[in-house]
C-alpha cells in the first residue's frame, strides 16, 4: 500500500506542533519563548531552502540539466512557502512576548518586502515555461535576500540569540525541532516537484533525439 506524502506531512507537522509546545521555558520570557523557537527554525528552513534553490539552479546551468531546473523551481517555492508563513508566526511571537507588534523592525519590513517580490517572481517564474528562469530568479533572489540582510541593521532583532548563547540544551532542543522542520520542507519540495513532473517530460520529449 503506498503512503501518502500528504498524510506524512500532516504527521510532521503535528509533530512539529507538539515538539515545539513542550520547549525548554527560558529565564526571561518563560514559557512564550517556544513561540521564538518556532518563529526561528521556520525563518532558518526558508533560508536554507533558498540556499538549497540557488544552487541547485546553479547546477542545472553548469550542466544544462532541465530536470535539475525543475528541482530549483519546486525548492524555491518551498522557501517562498516557509518565508510567507513565518510573518504571522513572527507576529504572533511580538505580541506574545513583548504584547505589541514592532512593524518598524527593520528586519521584518525587509522580510515583508521579500515575501512580495518572492511571490511576484515565483508567480513569473511559473507562468514561463522553461524552468531555467525559475534557477535564474532562485540564484538572483537568494544572493539579493542575504547581501541585503547581511546590512540590516538590528533593533529588537540580536543576531542568532540561540547559537551565540551557552544555553546547550536549548540549542540541542533547537536544532531537533530545525531538523523536523526540514523534513517538512522536504516533503513540500516533493509535493511541488510532482506538479513538475509533466514539465519534465514535455522537455525530455522536446529534446530526445529523432
Amino acid at each position: 500500500m503506498k503512503r501518502s506524502p500528504f498524510l506524512f506531512l500532516c504527521v510532521s507537522l503535528i509533530a512539529i506542533g507538539a515538539l515545539a509546545a513542550f520547549g525548554p521555558a527560558e529565564k526571561t520570557l518563560g514559557a512564550n519563548v517556544r513561540l521564538v523557537y518556532l518563529h526561528g527554525v521556520w525563518v532558518w528552513t526558508a533560508l536554507i531552502a533558498f540556499v538549497v534553490a540557488a544552487l541547485l539552479g546553479l547546477v542545472g546551468f553548469l550542466t544544462r540539466c532541465q530536470a535539475i531546473h525543475c528541482w530549483s523551481r519546486a525548492v524555491g517555492r518551498t522557501g517562498l512557502i516557509f518565508w510567507i508563513t513565518y510573518l504571522p508566526i513572527s507576529m504572533w511571537a511580538m505580541q506574545t512576548n513583548w504584547n505589541g507588534l514592532f512593524l518598524a523592525e527593520p528586519r521584518f519590513r525587509i522580510a515583508v518586502v521579500f515575501a512580495l517580490g518572492g511571490l511576484l517572481l515565483q508567480i513569473g517564474a511559473t507562468l514561463l515555461e522553461d524552468p531555467a528562469w525559475a534557477s535564474a530568479i532562485n540564484i538572483i533572489y537568494a544572493a539579493g535576500l542575504f547581501i541585503i540582510l547581511s546590512q540590516t541593521k538590528e533593533v529588537m532583532h540580536p543576531a542568532s540569540p540561540i547559537f551565540n548563547s551557552d544555553a546547550h540544551r536549548i540549542q540541542l532542543f533547537f536544532i531537533s525541532l530545525l531538523f523536523l522542520t526540514l523534513v517538512v520542507a522536504w516533503q513540500v519540495a516533493r509535493l511541488w516537484h510532482q506538479v513538475e513532473r509533466p514539465c519534465v517530460a514535455a522537455l525530455q520529449s522536446a529534446n530526445a533525439p529523432r
